[in-house]
């Protein structure tokens, strides 16, 4: 496995200037790429349609109990996580669903959005070390 990792967004014009890509270190890349996985659908990626996680089939489905969702996606992620991210080892993955309420009073409206916040522990399995990613999305708005 290489050495080299690269930050992401990829700056190309650095490319053709000639100074290169930004490196990265080791964490960081294990993030981008887990974020990756997050922001990506099943069947997005031409060569493995099993590359992603479910929160896109998950966002628009009525949430019954929010229970059921987070098990059913943390199952999703655990597992798109452990199948494509081979640089950690050990992985737990938590999700939690909460709303939030942002109350505009000069234009009287109410906006619900639900939040999901989504945290991964891991090792890093070549060096040991503990690895920790956090991250929040929000789901369809609701507006009043």
């Amino acid at each position: 496995m290489s050495e080299n990792f690269f930050n992401k967004p990829f700056r190309f014009n650095a490319i053709f200037s000639g100074t290169g890509l930004q490196p990265t270190d080791l964490g960081k890349s294990i993030s981008n790429h887990i974020e990756l996985i997050i922001f990506t659908r099943y069947g997005e990626h031409r060569y493995r349609n099993d590359f992603g996680c479910e929160i896109w089939d998950l966002d628009f489905e009525l949430i019954v109990s929010e229970s059921l969702w987070e098990e059913k996606f943390r199952k999703s992620l655990l597992k798109s996580i452990s199948d494509y991210e081979f640089r950690i080892d050990n992985i737990a993955v938590e999700v939690r669903i909460t709303e939030v309420e942002n109350v505009y009073p000069l234009r009287k409206i109410t906006e619900i959005k639900k939040k999901v916040d989504i945290t991964v522990r891991a090792l890093i399995k070549t060096t040991g070390e503990k690895y920790f990613f956090n991250t929040a999305l929000f789901l369809s708005p609701l507006s009043t």
